[in-house]
């Protein structure tokens, strides 16, 4: 980059010290404007914080108003703003993750404990929201080191040596992709997109990320589209007690990669966009090294490949608000139409897929849609990628066949804990409510829960049992859509923190919440409103006894 993108009229105040400063922080940046959130990333991984001043600068070398800037990075929670004259936040934060999973194995617990040992250091501590790493909960954050299995001893072991940055876990490599047959069939067909879309049709693959859209379907409605288009990867995982596209990403990242170009090359896309959270440091890490290989072996041309790291919003996972965030602006959900794939990115018609989808894209055509096809259970064809956690021996993801039940999953998991008895399951996520153990017979499928007002999500499965209480897993899961309302939508923003208000009362007022919901679910603009009744409502529906007895 060439020193001349800084002649800038900057104030006079600002000295030449400052200025020289952020040239060598933002330098391996462009200035444009859908980088504005990478450039509030480098400032804060440099200084700790945001200042006044630090934005200020930043706006004039992006020709921004200051106001668009502080709004942008005051809406991303990781994002930490100091203003002129406030003290900046100490150089150590811990963030105690607060879902449900990391809650039922002691997270409040934990927190409580550090506080009184750490109460007297510089070390700031705050809750968090789910952290992806549910089957290790409860868990902790240090800088973008995270503390799995988390107790005081380790969490003291992590400050006391120093551990901030994330541990890159065994992968299979670029070379080693190749050299089991990775990118050889992607070479050999790239030009012949019916073989793809012919083998995705055959093997009736869905959106993994939750919607369950017909991926074939989806290819056909972009590529109708006029150019030039564009793809985006949904790697935002924030829906709490799912992990799946984490293993994947962290085990196998080029049979994602193939995948994505497969189906970049299906709708002829321009340049690929991949959002990944950024609590998952790692993987940005990994990506980051695998794309460069990419480009250095011919495969890819130079920045055909657009890596973007998330900044802790949980709305981003909604594909709209994902394609405000990639464009550098606060991540509120668009009004539909026109829907992404004909007005995405820069307005351009684009390709969402999630991280998981990519991946059964490139075995199903390395290896034929048979892998998907020769699995059926329940009357359901195909595989699921469950993410398991809570009361069960062995949380993790487990691989099982799309009609599997939350007995079969449970089974897979080892079974329930000792001196646990199933009482109650999330079948897909804080989005999907909650159904009782008695509902133990139908398969976690797409559209198998539709009669029970639910759905399977992103197949994230909580185990809860006699140990908890229906009243304080519902309060949380309504908490944390409160704390990730993008305060757009009225409904959303305030019926989130009504909701709230009457479910911390010993005794809930049940008709004053059913309204509440049925406003919430008419009138929200996305999804989240809409779902975030689903666990007030399944309680009211499955748990009346519980209630009335509490």
């Amino acid at each position: 980059m060439s020193e001349d993108k800084f002649n800038i009229d900057f104030k006079s105040n600002t000295s030449t010290e400052d200025q020289n400063l952020l040239k060598k922080i933002l330098v391996p940046l462009d200035f444009r404007r859908d980088l504005l959130i990478e450039h509030l990333h480098k400032i804060q991984d440099h200084f700790g914080y945001l200042s006044e001043k630090n934005l200020s600068l930043l706006a004039k070398i992006l020709k921004l108003s200051k106001v668009e800037v502080y709004e942008v990075a005051s809406f991303y929670a990781h994002f930490d703003i100091v203003k002129e004259g406030d003290t900046p936040p100490p150089k150590t934060t811990l963030r105690v993750c607060n879902s449900l999973s990391c809650q039922i194995n002691g997270s409040k617990i934990l927190k409580n404990k550090i506080i009184d040992k750490f109460q007297n250091q510089d070390i700031r501590i705050l809750d968090a929201p789910c952290m992806g790493r549910c089957g290790s909960a409860p868990v902790l954050e240090i800088g973008h080191f995270h503390v799995e299995n988390a107790n005081l001893e380790k969490v003291s072991e992590a400050i006391e040596k120093k551990w901030t940055s994330p541990i890159i876990p065994n992968y299979q490599s670029f070379y080693d992709y190749v050299n089991k047959g990775g990118y050889q069939r992607f070479n050999e067909v790239k030009n012949r997109q019916d073989i793809w879309y012919d083998n995705i049709i055959k093997a009736d693959l869905r959106g993994l990320g939750g919607a369950g859209f017909r991926t074939a379907k989806k290819w056909k409605l972009v590529s109708n589209e006029k150019g030039p288009r564009y793809l985006a990867v949904n790697g935002d995982e924030g829906e709490p007690g799912t992990f799946k596209d984490k293993h994947y990403l962290e085990k196998e990242p080029h049979m994602f990669l193939e995948g994505m170009l497969m189906a970049a090359t299906s709708i002829n896309a321009e340049k690929c966009f991949i959002y990944i959270r950024d609590e998952y440091p790692a993987v940005l890490k990994i990506l980051k090294n695998e794309i460069i290989k990419l480009e250095n072996e011919k495969i890819i041309p130079t920045n055909y490949i657009d890596l973007r790291r998330g900044a802790g919003a949980y709305i981003c996972g909604e594909e709209s608000a994902m394609i405000e965030s990639i464009e550098g602006k606060r991540g509120l959900p668009r009004h539909r139409p026109p829907y992404v794939g004909q007005s995405g990115i820069f307005g351009k018609p684009t390709l969402v897929h999630n991280v998981e989808t990519l991946y059964w894209v490139a075995r199903i055509i390395r290896e034929g849609p048979e892998i998907f096809t020769a699995y059926t259970k329940n009357n359901c064809m195909g595989l699921r990628s469950y993410s398991v956690s809570g009361r069960v021996k062995n949380p993790g993801l487990y691989l099982l066949p799309s009609g599997s039940t939350i007995l079969d999953i449970i089974e897979a998991s080892g079974g329930m804990i000792e001196g646990h008895h199933f009482k109650a399951y999330q079948p897909g996520g804080a989005s999907s409510g909650l159904l009782p153990s008695t509902i133990n017979d139908v398969p976690l499928d797409f559209d198998t829960l539709d009669k029970y007002n639910t759905f399977i999500g992103s197949a994230a499965v909580v185990v809860l049992s006699d140990k908890d209480k229906i009243k304080d897993v519902a309060l949380n899961m309504i908490e944390f859509f409160k704390s990730e309302s993008c305060g757009q939508c009225t409904p959303c923003r305030v019926g989130c923190e009504k909701a709230v208000n009457i479910m911390k009362q010993k005794d809930w007022d049940i008709s004053l919440l059913e309204d509440l919901c049925e406003v919430m679910e008419s009138s929200s603009i996305c999804g989240l409103g809409q779902a975030a009744t689903n666990p007030i409502k399944s309680s009211i529906s499955f748990f009346s006894e519980e209630l009335k007895n509490e």
